[in-house]
């Protein structure tokens, strides 16, 4: 029977992992949310010295199916908060696998909107690309510890 100094040494490695992985997809919601305000109310996002977040916001690939793509991003990483944090609070797996997969459909997403960036687009959005590396680094993390774990 494990101690109980031993219970709490995984409880405390879970909570440190969880609020990692939470403050990524907090950040990428955070990131996600400023666009979809800025994209609503008809403005601009601010990139400072890096051009390219105009061309960016208003090409047509900001939009699909009416919806802007920023708000397909707040709701992923809504979604995603929530499975960490059930996973977090309950330890079952199962929460881990589901953010796994929703991870893996992000970052899938995540590169083709990089390749439209860059290929067809021709410009860079630095918000896209801070919110692109939330979800991949988040899918990563998530990864690793499913695989640390034992899959």
């Amino acid at each position: 029977m494990p101690s109980t100094n031993e219970g709490r040494h995984r409880t405390g490695g879970r909570t440190r992992v969880a609020l990692i992985l939470l403050a990524l997809a907090a950040l990428g919601w955070l990131v996600a949310l400023y666009l979809v305000v800025t994209k609503l109310s008809g403005g601009l996002p601010v990139c400072g010295p890096v051009e390219g977040c105009d061309v960016v916001a208003t090409s047509p690939y900001s939009v699909v199916f009416g919806i802007p793509v920023a708000l397909y991003g707040l709701g992923f990483s809504s979604l995603l908060v929530v499975l960490l944090a059930g996973w977090w609070r309950q330890g079952d797996r199962r929460w881990l696998w589901a953010a796994y997969a929703l991870g893996l459909v992000g970052s899938v997403t995540v590169a083709y909107l990089t390749y439209l960036e860059l290929f067809v687009i021709g410009a860079i959005c630095i918000w896209c690309v801070t919110y692109g590396a939330t979800v991949v680094a988040g899918w990563v993390g998530v990864a690793i510890l499913l695989a640390r774990r034992g899959w």
